[in-house]
């Protein structure tokens, strides 16, 4: 098998065979005084039955395989140390994997449950070749205690391939010595073709590739296609490639926090500059501070405005290292820190007005900023109106760092109060009131135990009904009061229900109250 792709790219596949039993293994020996090299299994529930879900090298090495009883398991291997099978915490410690692997290039994808991709195209020279990047990236990986496989390619199912079905020993391995199970393809479509005596991708590709569609399904020619190199699927990465990406490497790993903070405070100047040079700026940060061991910490921030000053940048950069819950830790230290700016926005020279109105609305935004980081993005938010004629619909909560939409508040007449509280209950609170009948105003109301009595009262403003909804209480039409009792309180109160037509007995309640 040989490729064919026209447009030459190079795929780094990495397969961890033991990654659940692997994560855990270490933790779990030390709590449970185990040797190092004790067999260790995962275990979850099936049909009634706990089963073997993972297993350890040691432990597959002595016959435990995965779907084996924990009763039939325990019978064979006594000793056979054991913990709950987590997917969704195996899932975020590939996540974590992949974060190390950003350290050779941006172009890192997720084959769950147990495996990467790596685009490496223009990468490995930076490492001394693709040789020894893949032997770094082993050693990392080792010193951790994770066993990879690991295989370069033309095309990412060829990698992905090669990586997971190649036989021992590894040495020379063609594509076309790989079993049919390579294909990737259902259980049935695999027994189908050997059934008819295929057994290797090299027996499939001697066979004109409509015979296999007509016998076997478009799948099986497709896929052959795919890892042949015939049809490169790229891999889709699990961050899009940023705008502007800076990095400094150390030779020798830096030991401390500030000295990494020093070397972010470079990269931003530079980004600063290249901005500038742009005429743009960004909204979003990243800062990548990458340990010897594999640990990679991320700072992130975020902007209302587009910025390029490296000043406001870094000032944002220390609130959020000031209001970290777990403080960053440089362990055996950093060797790499990359700057990433995901997107730029066009950002032009500001021309402060004699009024001040732009250096106003710059402090506020920097407010914003600074609010934001240090509380949280969703913790500092803002009101815009919307269109509806329903009041609690007429406003909707964004966070305040993000752009606002267009539109403005309506204003008052000159002279006359707002039509709408400045506070609104959500939902209104049901009220005891004392009306004229049918549509008479509110002459007294009983809310929170407290009687109130009402010395005026506005309205009303009838509000229709939403007679699309006609199955539950937005299906009434509600005439609103603005009242005020007899220590000068205001509130906003509603009627439920037209008598006699919507409601035999309509309810009140109180939606808001004013200023």
């Amino acid at each position: 098998m040989t490729s064919t792709a026209s447009n030459r790219r190079r795929y780094l596949a990495l397969f961890f065979p033991f990654l659940p039993a692997d994560r855990l293994a270490r933790a779990a020996r030390r709590r449970n005084g185990c040797p190092p090299d004790a067999p260790f299994a995962l275990v979850e529930k099936r049909k009634g039955a706990i089963c073997l879900a993972a297993v350890d090298r040691a432990a597959l090495a002595l016959g435990m395989v995965p779907g084996l009883s924990l009763a039939d398991a325990r019978a064979r291997l006594p000793d056979l140390g054991v913990a709950d099978h987590d997917p969704p915490a195996d899932a975020r410690f590939l996540e974590r994997i992949a974060d190390g692997c950003d350290r050779y290039t941006p172009m890192v994808a997720l084959d769950p449950p147990d495996g990467l991709l790596l685009d490496i195209s223009g990468c490995a020279h930076l490492f001394g070749g693709e040789a020894a990047l893949r032997d770094d990236l082993a050693a990392r990986f080792g010193r951790l205690g994770l066993e990879v496989l690991s295989a370069l390619a033309d095309t990412p199912d060829a990698a992905h391939a090669l990586a997971r079905y190649r036989p021992e020993p590894v040495a020379g391995t063609t594509l076309g010595a790989l079993p049919v199970e390579a294909l990737g393809l259902d259980g049935e479509e695999t027994v189908g073709l050997r059934r008819a005596g295929f057994r290797r991708l090299g027996d499939l590709e001697a066979r004109p590739s409509r015979l296999l569609a007509a016998r076997f399904g478009e799948a099986a020619p497709d896929r052959l296609r795919r890892i042949a190199g015939g049809r490169d699927v790229r891999i889709t990465p699990r961050r899009p490639e940023p705008a502007l990406m800076l990095e400094r490497r150390f030779a020798e790993p830096i030991g401390r926090t500030e000295g990494a903070l020093a070397a972010i405070g470079e990269l931003v100047e530079r980004a600063a500059s290249r901005m500038e040079a742009a005429h743009r700026g960004g909204r979003r940060f990243e800062a990548q501070l990458f340990r010897t061991d594999g640990l990679v910490r991320a700072l992130r921030i975020e902007t209302g405005l587009p910025v390029r000053d490296a000043r406001v940048v870094m000032r944002l950069f220390d609130e959020r290292l000031a209001v970290l819950a777990d403080p960053v830790d440089p362990g055996f230290g950093f060797d790499l820190v990359r700057l990433s700016v995901p997107m730029f926005e066009p950002l032009a020279p500001l021309q402060l007005p004699l009024e001040g109105g732009a250096l106003a609305q710059g402090e506020l935004a920097q407010l914003l900023d600074r609010l934001s980081t240090r509380l949280g993005r969703h913790r500092v938010r803002r009101l815009a109106p919307r269109d509806s004629h329903v009041p609690e619909q007429a406003a909707f909560v964004f966070p305040a760092i993000e752009g606002g939409p267009a539109g403005g508040w309506p204003d008052p007449e000159p002279g006359e109060p707002p039509l709408r509280p400045t506070h609104l209950f959500d939902p209104p609170q049901p009220i005891e009131v004392m009306a004229g009948v049918p549509d008479g105003p509110p002459s007294r109301f009983r809310w929170r135990r407290e009687l109130h009595e009402v010395t005026l009262a506005e309205g009303p403003e009838r509000i229709g009904a939403l007679w699309w909804r006609r199955a539950d209480n937005a299906g009434l039409s509600r005439d609103y009061y603005r009242v005020e009792d007899g220590k000068g309180r205001r509130f906003w109160l509603f009627r439920l229900g037209l008598y006699g037509r919507e409601a035999e007995q309509p309810a009140w309640y109180i939606h808001g109250l004013f200023a």
